[in-house]
């Protein structure tokens, strides 16, 4: 089976369980997806506010929202169990009336019932805690706790329940911050579509039918940041690319119309790339967007070859369309070759896009296979027209 089927029959088969989470992906993308986000997935939606309960309801919420979003998979939110605490709070009135210090009566708690570590115990080369507090039978129960004897002002001591509210409760097991503030996350992971068009649909889903309460509010994270960061610097730097691409062409031949010509061969590239990731995977990654970098040049190199034919036997006194016949015909072979050889070694990538290990090297494969074929049929049929009325435009001007 692939890849994709197993995963989706491991996800089928666990979801029927009922009481569990699950998080299916291995241990380098979770390792990423943490160091990214703070979760083991490829979407964090990072819910802040002051109250916890709060928190766990309005996560109910958007998770009950999304989850029919295709696309979504491993979708939880973070749980939040309830364990049993005894709380201490100090009654400060009553500190005050018995002299005992706010800090002395802190430290107490500390040290008599969470305890204290005083020194090391060596024993056979072996190194033990020495831990100073009291005996367990005075913090076991919360009427021992109570009955606690702290020392008070002009050496007298009272029992803690005179100074402090001490009660049995319930609390959640753990607490999360981000830059200081309660967070609750709810996870999810992508499968069958681009990350990008998830994530857009969980923001639209989540502002039409969610209305967050005062002081409460949601952030976004995971590895669709850090892809729409790529996708900005990719985009900026083939702008950069196509510029300087022009400028050397036009260093080059010194003509702005011969320049633009060669160039005419990026959007006969674009073409393929975007058709034949129509046809396979449908998403445009990171991947895919330096295939097509990559297709730029050779897309160019080919333009080059041709018109630098052309020009040349224009030099040597043919005709216009003498010069455009016997060019195109040289230029055709070394063309057809070159990317001939090409498709030949990016083919075994391209087919086995599903295998373990080529998930960068096939969409990129796939997406210059593709611009390949229509830049070279295209540049054979549409380079040519263009040199041609764009010459007979210069002559009757």
């Amino acid at each position: 089976r692939s890849r994709q089927e197993f995963i989706s029959d491991v996800r089928e088969r666990l979801n029927a369980i009922q009481g569990i989470i699950i998080e299916v992906g291995q241990p380098i993308s979770h390792r990423i997806d943490h160091m990214l986000s703070g979760t083991r997935t490829n979407i964090a939606i990072k819910l802040f506010g002051t109250d916890l309960r709060t928190l766990y309801q309005i996560g109910q919420e958007i998770r009950s929202s999304i989850e029919d979003i295709e696309g979504i998979a491993d979708l939880n939110v973070e749980q939040q169990v309830e364990i049993p605490q005894i709380q201490i709070k100090p009654d400060r009135i009553m500190l005050a009336r018995y002299g005992i210090p706010m800090n002395h009566f802190i430290h107490f708690i500390e040290y008599a019932l969470g305890g204290v570590k005083i020194s090391n115990v060596f024993e056979d080369e072996m190194s033990f805690d020495l831990i100073l507090r009291f005996d367990a039978q005075y913090r076991d129960n919360i009427e021992a706790i109570r009955e606690v004897m702290i020392d008070a002002g002009g050496g007298s001591k009272v029992p803690l329940h005179y100074v402090a509210d001490i009660r049995s409760t319930t609390g959640p097991n753990s607490v999360s911050r981000e830059n200081l503030k309660r967070k609750l996350v709810i996870s999810a992971n992508v499968e069958g579509r681009d990350l990008r068009s998830v994530v857009n649909d969980i923001q639209n889903t989540i502002n039409k039918n969610i209305t967050l309460p005062e002081n409460y509010s949601i952030s976004y994270g995971g590895q669709f940041e850090s892809e729409e960061r790529a996708s900005r610097i990719l985009l900026f730097t083939s702008l950069l690319a196509i510029m300087i691409i022009f400028l050397i062409l036009y260093q080059e031949f010194k003509k702005v119309s011969i320049a633009g010509i060669i160039l005419l061969n990026l959007p006969l590239a674009l073409i393929g790339g975007v058709v034949s990731i129509w046809f396979t995977s449908g998403i445009i990654s990171i991947p895919a967007i330096i295939g097509f970098i990559t297709l730029f040049g050779i897309a160019t190199r080919n333009g080059i070859l041709l018109v630098s034919r052309y020009e040349h036997l224009r030099e040597k006194g043919l005709g216009l369309y003498e010069t455009i016949i016997k060019g195109s015909l040289d230029r055709l072979n070394p063309i057809l070759m070159t990317a001939l050889t090409a498709s030949l070694a990016l083919i075994p990538l391209a087919i086995a896009g599903d295998k373990p290990g080529n998930e960068i090297q096939s969409p990129m494969a796939v997406v210059i296979l593709g611009g390949l074929l229509t830049s070279t049929l295209l540049n054979i049929y549409v380079i040519p027209v263009i040199y041609l009325i764009t010459n007979l435009r210069s002559k009757k001007a």
